[in-house]
């Protein structure tokens, strides 16, 4: 190997993630034909071919599955340990990416990060709304935003919000037309508006627990929505029931325009925890937007 390996890697590397000559010389800032025959140099150094070239697609070869596997992560890690380096001689600065549902970046993050964009004009936020379970590493985000009971053992998990509550709510005039369910096996018969998932192309099945007994209802209506957002305009509108994080509609349910019902089967459960690789170098930009974050929890 030449002492332009390291180099010729990173290109590698950046191609098997785009999967597109042209988009990773973009990133790389080389022009599509340099990264073409950098990769040529590669594979005939190493006598074995890692991509598969096609008129439309570049796919990755058995090879070049294991060295993508292999190299990623500690070319990411040299990264990380060389922007820590700079960061010691500068203010923070750099793109930070999280990726979170749509709730906790409304009103989790936003909140606590608005006044830190002020405060450190060299930063930029990445906030990528998502109510997959995405893989933080593989889609090269610094953190992610999850409920406490479903973050990876190998990950480090900051708290950043206090205990949380779903409430089912509905419009009064929905209430009146429909009366309201005393049981959450009565949700069977009523017009209730889903959430679609994105992980499996599931719906969310409704949870519930009452003296440590905890349960899901699987419930049926005439919407099915893949925004928080949206599916509280249909509560409002009258639509149908909603289960909502509570936080979200305490304004309503103050102000009358939504009944919570069923609350007497709605416990507590962990908040939202910040989560990051417990290996990954922190840069100056990540450590200020973790302060602002578990302070304020």
């Amino acid at each position: 190997m030449t002492e332009h390996s390291l180099d010729d890697l990173n290109v590698f590397v950046t191609v098997a993630r785009e999967g597109n000559f042209t988009r990773a010389a973009a990133l790389l800032g080389v022009s599509p034909s340099a990264v073409s025959q950098t990769i040529r140099n590669l594979e005939e150094r190493l006598s074995v071919r890692l991509l598969t070239r096609t008129t439309r697609s570049v796919t990755r070869t058995e090879a070049g599955e294991n060295l993508l596997r292999e190299v990623a992560p500690l070319l990411d890690q040299l990264q990380s340990n060389l922007m820590a380096v700079s960061d010691l001689s500068q203010r923070p600065s750099g793109t930070v990416r999280i990726n979170a549902d749509e709730y906790a970046a409304r009103a989790v993050l936003w909140p606590r990060l608005q006044p830190l964009l002020e405060r450190h004009p060299d930063i930029v936020l990445e906030l990528i709304t998502d109510y997959g379970l995405t893989d933080i590493v593989s889609e090269r985000f610094d953190a992610g935003v999850r409920l406490g009971g479903m973050i990876a053992s190998d990950m480090v998990a900051v708290p950043i919000s206090a205990q949380m509550r779903m409430a089912v709510v509905a419009s009064p005039d929905y209430i009146e037309k429909y009366t309201a369910p005393l049981t959450p096996e009565d949700l069977t018969r009523h017009r209730c508006i889903n959430l679609r998932l994105p992980t499996h192309g599931g719906l969310y099945a409704w949870e519930f627990s009452k003296q440590g007994r905890e349960f899901q209802v699987r419930v049926e209506g005439p919407l099915i929505m893949n925004s928080v957002m949206q599916i509280l305009d249909s509560a409002l509108a009258g639509a149908g029931l909603a289960q909502l994080p509570e936080g979200l509609v305490r304004n309503h349910t103050a102000a009358g325009t939504l009944v919570e019902v069923l609350s007497d089967w709605s416990e507590l459960f962990d908040g939202y925890h910040l989560y990051y690789p417990n290996r990954r170098q922190q840069t100056a930009a990540f450590r200020v937007v973790l302060e602002a974050l578990k302070t304020t929890a």
